[in-house]
C-alpha cells in the first residue's frame, strides 16, 4: 500500500474507532487494514492506537499524527480537484447527507442532475432525519434545515425552506375554514414534533403582528410523510413544509390555509466537516446547490 493509501486507511480507522469499519469503506478486508497500519507504526517508530475489545483510540502520538494527515489528504484532494476543474471534469467520490424528506423529494433529482452535468463522479446519498456525525460517518456535505448548532463544521447558506398551512377539502367542509389565526386552537390539527414550534404554531399577519396558537389533535409525529398523509385522509390541519405540500396542492387533495399568515421560513445550509480545508469537488456541489435551491422556483409549483 502506497503513503497516501495509508494515511486514508489510519485516518478512516481514527474516525469511526474500528479497523472493520475502515476496511469496509476502503473496501479492504479486516486483517489488511492491521497489517497496513501495523506497517505504518512501524515505519514512524510509534504505536498509534490503543487497541482493546472496545475498539482502537488513538494514542497521543496517533493524535498528532491524525491531525497532519488530514489536512494533507485534505490539501492533496484538493489539489487534484482543482487540476480536474480547470480540465473541465472531476472524478472520485462525494457522500451527501441531508434529512429524509428533503433528500427524497428535493436532493434525488437535483443529485441526478449533478450526475449528468459530472458523469466522473459517483455519488453517495445518505438521508437520515437523525443528527449524523459528519467526521465519523464520512460524509462530505449535509443540507441541513433550521438555525445551525455552534460547532467547528463549515457552512454555506444555500436559500429559504417555507412552511404552509394546509387541510384536506372535506376536513374544512366538516369543520369549517378558519379566517384567523386564534381560531386554530378550536380545531383538529396534526402536529409535526419536531419543529415550527411542536403544539404552538406562530404566524405573522399582514401587519407584522405575531399570533402564536395553542394547537391539539388526533395524530402526532416527527415523520413528515406522516403528517402529511393524515393531513391528506382528513384528521385535521397540518402545518407543512412547502416542497412536501406542493404535489397535494397541486392535485387539490390539500389546500392552502389562512394564505395571508406567514409561517416562519427555516434557513437551508450546506455543512461540512472542516470550515478551512474544502475540496473543489465539494464547492462545485454547493455552488450546484445555492443556485438550484435560490428563490422559490424549487418548492413553488402549486403552492
Amino acid at each position: 500500500m502506497d503513503r497516501v493509501a495509508a494515511l486514508r486507511l489510519f485516518v478512516r480507522v481514527v474516525e469511526t474507532g474500528s479497523f472493520s469499519r475502515a476496511a469496509g469503506d476502503l473496501a479492504l478486508t479486516q486483517p489488511t487494514a492491521t497489517k497496513h497500519v501495523a506497517a505504518l507504526e512501524r515505519r514512524l517508530g510509534a504505536r498509534l492506537f490503543h487497541r482493546s475489545t472496545r475498539g482502537v483510540t488513538p494514542t497521543e502520538v496517533g493524535a498528532a499524527y491524525y491531525d497532519k494527515a488530514k489536512r494533507i489528504l485534505a490539501e492533496l484532494d484538493e489539489a487534484d480537484d482543482l487540476a480536474a476543474l480547470l480540465h473541465g471534469r472531476m472524478h472520485g467520490q462525494l457522500r451527501l447527507g441531508s434529512s429524509v424528506a428533503f433528500g427524497r423529494r428535493v436532493l434525488v433529482p437535483l443529485a441526478l442532475r449533478f450526475m449528468q452535468a459530472h458523469p466522473g463522479l459517483n455519488l453517495e446519498l445518505s438521508f437520515e432525519d437523525r443528527y449524523v456525525d459528519l467526521v465519523a460517518q464520512g460524509i462530505d456535505v449535509a443540507v441541513r434545515m433550521g438555525r445551525l448548532a455552534d460547532s467547528g463544521l463549515g457552512a454555506r447558506y444555500l436559500g429559504r425552506n417555507p412552511w404552509v398551512l394546509t387541510a384536506a377539502p372535506a376536513y374544512l367542509e366538516e369543520a369549517g375554514t378558519p379566517r384567523a389565526a386564534e381560531e386554530l386552537a378550536a380545531h383538529r390539527c396534526v402536529v409535526y414534533s419536531s419543529v415550527q414550534g411542536d403544539d404552538r404554531w406562530s404566524f405573522d399577519d399582514a401587519a407584522g403582528r405575531t399570533v402564536t396558537v395553542p394547537v391539539r389533535g388526533p395524530l402526532r409525529s416527527n415523520n413528515l410523510s406522516a403528517v402529511l398523509a393524515a393531513c391528506r385522509a382528513g384528521l385535521g390541519l397540518a402545518v407543512l413544509p412547502a416542497y412536501v405540500a406542493r404535489e397535494s396542492l397541486a392535485d387539490g387533495s390539500l389546500v392552502r390555509v389562512l394564505p395571508g399568515f406567514n409561517l416562519p421560513a427555516q434557513d437551508i445550509h450546506a455543512v461540512f466537516p472542516s470550515p478551512k480545508l474544502l475540496p473543489g469537488k465539494v464547492q462545485v456541489l454547493i455552488l450546484w446547490l445555492q443556485q438550484a435551491l435560490e428563490g422559490e422556483g424549487w418548492w413553488r409549483d402549486g403552492v
